[in-house]
């Protein structure tokens, strides 16, 4: 005890003092991380500032889902479309603050009275009109075809009161509530589109003028002395005269936000010969069971890789699109082909029926529900009842346009009346009505029960005319997806790992890509906020690595997807504003201020011709001519778009029969001589072309209006200051 207490005495408060600091360091730790991240120096926990307004995590969480629920529906997001999507989310969010900000200023909001007419109607938003339910348009009246707000009154209730019933899974609730989420929060923006749209004029003085210029001609000569007759070697191009092109045009060369590009060789992860040999060594070895098998759908479900190699339809020569298709079309039924390679796996087919069929088939229908969905909508014997009275009143002679208005429940704008082609019978999802309507005959008729998955309908079917009979045949497929093994993946990964591991500078990293003859390439113009890059796609790991170190650093691998492992080097680093000369557009800028200078060139020398034919001798090229030329196009036959062209060719200046200055186009440069032009009146006094005008001008108002509202969000959000943290994506 002694000796604890000595200890107690002359060490505690230096054990005190280091428990004191490591409180305060976890604390500042945690504070760094928090919300008090940005006083503490530690990284902001917000995704971005849009004019100084935070962009909480939460909120562009949200805008991804709300995205998924209303471009994908449900479907399974492959890392492309999740890039996309999260790119899109940012847009968007970035677009929503910088507009609701003017929106504040301007004072424009959305009433409650607004918003119950976006959801209700009479001003009811298209996103609301047009939502569906197991595939039906809920909302529309049966009797008036047009939008019914008290059906979605009648859809709430149902959501409220019977969930479990109307839609168990919440599927069409979470959309449902995203939808009018997004009506309601775009209703400002929307407004505030209208509100500039609602600016636009345009006056009669300029509809008169675009029909001047319409019906305005000219008539030229015109030879062109092509870039290639200076040689390279005559022009010199320093990196001053690249600065000084670049800043005679910045609109052209300004970046509005910092963007960086990488250099990189990717190692694909692409199957290996042993991994053929596998796949085609498995189809071997059940060939000869294929051939014998009695029960072809369980022997390829049981077999095949891909889970749509078994369908009952028929294909014929129109639609099969194998390069085999002629052979395999022409093989006795039961024979097996194969195996052989298409469309990424190595295949056997066996042909299991063949038979003339339509390639067409005109039908017309009435429907009736039983079950949706597990949802009983009619008891069985109801439905059968209604559809057997349907079928009665046909037969009695009642009009069948009637008939589909009073007892069937899909869609009557057709009366219907429906086509179905040979190439579309694998997506039709009512299998014994495709079999009876491509199997019988022009004037049939049948009630048939439809009992799939979770539904059960009843239809009455006529088929009306059939075209197009050919030899048809059913077939089915067992497949082995050629894919590499893991051992395959495995080796790919330690060369590039190897590569990664021997090659950490930049230095290192070129030398090896020259001295391996390796495929180099560039990903440029990666802004902070992408997820993809051109080139790689989905990349976001490869874009935070890229935007966390600077330039001549080398990564680590990257696995992007099961495509490929990618090794990358920082090439250039580009801040907001002038674009920088990089190795990417270094090429490109040098090829436009050679063609200036070319151009130069090729203007003084034939400054002083007396005329297009002395070019023509100097060059041995004819003197061409147009009649046509006119005033308000862009392009002109034989010569394309050249706009400098047409506005020498109507500038009252230049004199007619003389010949221009040299005039730079894409290529090289024109000479031409105006032989005359023909500028329109415009008779006011007509009153059909004052009718003609006002409806011109009716027209192109209307055009200017639609983007009006675009063009203004685009300048708005261009001139948001943005400040994105893309660590936080």
């Amino acid at each position: 005890m002694s000796v604890i207490q000595t200890i107690r005495n002359k060490y505690g408060k230096i054990a005190g003092g280091i428990i004191a600091i490591a409180l305060i360091g976890f604390i500042v730790s945690d504070a760094r991380n928090g919300s008090f991240g940005s006083f503490f120096g530690g990284h902001d926990s917000n995704v971005m500032k849009v004019d100084g307004v935070k962009i909480e995590p939460k909120e562009y969480n949200a805008e991804i889902n709300e995205l998924e629920v209303l471009y994908t529906k449900g479907r399974t997001i492959d890392d492309a479309t999740r890039a996309q999507l999260d790119e899109e989310a940012i847009q968007r969010l970035v677009t929503e603050t910088a507009i609701g900000e003017e929106c504040e200023k301007l004072g424009i909001q959305t009433t409650k009275e607004e918003a119950t007419e976006l959801v209700f109607g009479p001003n009811v938003a298209r996103e609301i009109a047009e939502f569906q339910y197991n595939g039906q348009h809920i909302f529309i009246n049966d009797q008036t075809g047009g939008f019914d707000g008290s059906r979605v009154k009648e859809w709430e209730k149902e959501l409220r009161e019977s969930p479990d019933k109307v839609d168990p899974n919440g599927t069409y609730t979470k959309e449902w509530e995203t939808i009018k989420s997004y009506v309601l929060r775009s209703n400002r923006i929307n407004k505030y589109r209208a509100l500039f749209a609602g600016s636009v004029y345009e006056p009669m003085y300029v509809a008169k003028r675009a029909f001047a210029d319409q019906n305005s001609r000219a008539s030229i000569r015109y030879i062109k002395v092509p870039f290639t007759s200076v040689s390279d070697n005559e022009v010199k191009v320093t990196d001053e005269d690249l600065n000084a092109y670049m800043q005679k045009r910045p609109g052209f060369f300004q970046i509005d936000q910092p963007v960086r590009s990488i250099e990189y060789v990717s190692f694909e992860i692409n199957p290996s010969a042993g991994d053929t040999a596998k796949a085609l060594g498995a189809l071997n070895e059940i060939k000869s069971d294929f051939a014998t098998a009695k029960d072809n759908k369980v022997f390829v479900n049981s077999k095949s890789d891909d889970a749509n190699s078994y369908s009952e339809a028929f294909v014929n020569k129109k639609i099969f699109t194998s390069r085999y298709a002629d052979t395999i079309i022409g093989l006795p039924v039961g024979t097996v082909f194969g195996p052989y390679y298409e469309n990424g796996s190595y295949r056997l087919t066996k042909v299991t029926d063949k038979k003339e069929q339509p390639d067409s088939v005109k039908y017309r229908y009435i429907l009736v529900r039983s079950k949706v969905s597990n949802t009983e909508i009619l008891n069985d014997n109801m439905a059968q009842q209604r559809i057997d009275s349907a079928a009665a009143a046909v037969k009695s002679g009642m009009v069948f346009d009637s008939v589909v208005n009073k007892y069937s429940e899909d869609d009557k704008s057709k009366g219907g009346v429906n086509y179905l082609t040979l190439a579309q019978v694998p997506n039709y999802p009512f299998k014994d009505v495709q079999k009876f309507i491509f199997n019988g005959k022009p004037g049939e008729a049948k009630v048939i029960r439809d009992n799939e998955a979770n539904f059960v309908l009843y239809f009455y079917v006529e088929i009306m005319e059939q075209k197009g009979t050919s030899m048809a045949v059913q077939l089915a497929n067992v497949a082995k997806i050629l894919q590499p093994s893991q051992a395959t993946t495995d080796s790919i990964y330690a060369k590039a790992n190897e590569f990664a591991g021997k090659n950490a500078t930049a230095a290192e990293f070129d030398a090896a890509i020259k001295k391996q003859n390796l495929d180099k390439r560039i990903g440029d113009k990666i802004a902070m906020n992408n997820f993809s890059i051109r080139g790689l796609g989905a990349a976001r790991e490869v874009v935070k690595w890229t935007y966390d170190h600077k330039v001549g650093d080398v990564s680590q691998v990257f696995q992007l997807g099961d495509q490929r492992y990618v090794i990358a080097k920082v090439s250039s680093i580009q801040d907001k504003g002038m674009m920088a000369i990089t190795p990417t557009i270094r090429p490109q800028l040098e090829q436009l201020v050679r063609d200036e200078k070319k151009a130069e060139i090729i203007s003084k020398k034939y400054a002083t011709a007396a005329s297009l034919d002395a070019i023509s001798s100097a060059i041995s090229t004819p003197v061409q001519q147009n009649d046509s030329v006119m005033l308000n196009g862009s392009s002109i036959q034989g010569m394309g778009y050249e706009p400098k062209v047409i506005g020498y060719s109507f500038c009252t200046s230049f004199e007619l029969n003389k010949v221009s200055p040299g005039i730079k186009t894409q290529g090289g440069v024109y000479f031409i001589t105006v032989l005359n032009r023909a500028v329109a009146p415009v008779d006011t006094n007509n009153p059909q072309l004052a009718q003609m005008l006002s409806s011109q001008r009716m027209m192109q108002e209307m055009q200017e209006k639609n983007s009006m509202g675009q063009l203004q969000q685009q300048a708005i959000v261009k001139k948001a200051d943005v400040k994105y943290n893309y660590y936080n994506f």
